[in-house]
């Protein structure tokens, strides 16, 4: 069994955002490395280029971004043998139900709804970050 790299990739491309969930998880301590992508292109190539032999623990993925959206950065994570092991949690501005289905239905592990207050937001990311982390149990040979 290869060891977990308690690594997180950040999709994110609001740069407020970013650092509020960065600051949550070096205030949490639970991701030794988080791997940041600011659009879908890059997320993908972060999970299917060179990056690749090391996979991050779990992904945290908004819908909204620049050239791939998150909803098919999801698709193409969940279709892939590679990758399709690796947690994906939504964390988006979007609540319409219409996103939450698509991405359940293709196979997201969780849905968040970003908090607008930076004391919630922060609370979310370290909730998160506890349980991906540090209690959930994931299979490596997946």
């Amino acid at each position: 069994m290869k060891p977990l790299s308690n690594r997180v990739l950040l999709v994110e491309d609001n740069p407020d955002d970013l650092e509020l969930a960065r600051l949550a998880f070096e205030r949490g301590r639970f991701a030794r490395n988080v791997d940041v992508a600011r659009d879908g292109a890059e997320a993908l190539d972060h999970l299917f280029g060179p990056a690749a032999a090391d996979p991050p623990q779990v992904v945290l993925l908004d819908i909204k971004l620049p050239l791939v959206d998150g909803i098919d950065v999801l698709r193409r994570v969940k279709a892939d043998r590679r990758t399709r092991h690796i947690p994906v949690v939504m964390l988006t501005s979007s609540a319409q139900d219409r996103d939450l289905h698509a991405c359940y239905e293709l196979g997201a592990n969780s849905y968040i709804v970003k908090p607008v207050d930076m004391e919630q937001f922060m609370s979310a990311v370290n909730s998160i970050g506890l349980y991906w982390l540090g209690l959930n149990l994931t299979d490596a040979h997946s």
